[in-house]
């Protein structure tokens, strides 16, 4: 977990609102990227894989919480995302009598093809970037990565302490 580190209030303020802007910036970015790719899939799938990929297998319910939707708007997700095989139901080893979650190579290759997709359909966007304001962004996503790479593991060995150790595996 992070060190706790006191900032001062001016600090802190610009920090937040620095956050914002990436925040608000991203959102829109992803919206200007399926606009441009012109693919009409639910967004909520691809962010279901997203998930999975990132933290391993979960619960439905697990994943709900994580997806910020209701458990029966994620089983219907997931009820999708297994017709499509893109991910499949594994016996949960913590509770014989549950299952999780997981991507299958059919799904991590759906989600592979949406990102380049989508970094295809921003290229036009971003083609003049100087290599300096090229340096910024891969900088920025490095760490924006690493921080959000953190807070996930935090969250997940405090709310599914399976998933976080089947994601280590």
């Amino acid at each position: 977990m992070p060190e706790t580190v006191v900032l001062d209030a001016t600090r802190a303020s610009t920090i937040s609102q620095i956050l914002v802007e990436v925040v608000s910036a991203s959102n829109r970015l992803t919206r200007v990227a399926a606009r441009r790719t012109g693919n009409t899939e639910s967004p909520a799938l691809l962010r279901t894989l997203s998930t999975l990929r990132a933290s391993g297998p979960m619960r439905i319910g697990e994943l709900a919480v994580e997806s910020r939707v209701a458990q029966p708007t994620m089983t219907k997700l997931v009820r999708t995302l297994v017709e499509r095989e893109w991910v499949r139901r594994i016996a949960d080893t913590a509770d014989a009598r549950a299952w999780q979650i997981a991507v299958t190579r059919k799904g991590e290759r759906a989600l592979d093809e949406w990102r380049e997709a989508m970094g295809t359909a921003l290229l036009p966007v971003f083609a003049d970037l100087s290599d300096e304001e090229a340096d910024v962004l891969a900088r920025a996503a490095a760490i924006l990565h690493a921080r959000i790479a953190g807070e996930i593991g935090n969250a997940a060995s405090v709310a599914a302490p399976a998933a976080t150790e089947a994601a280590a595996r």
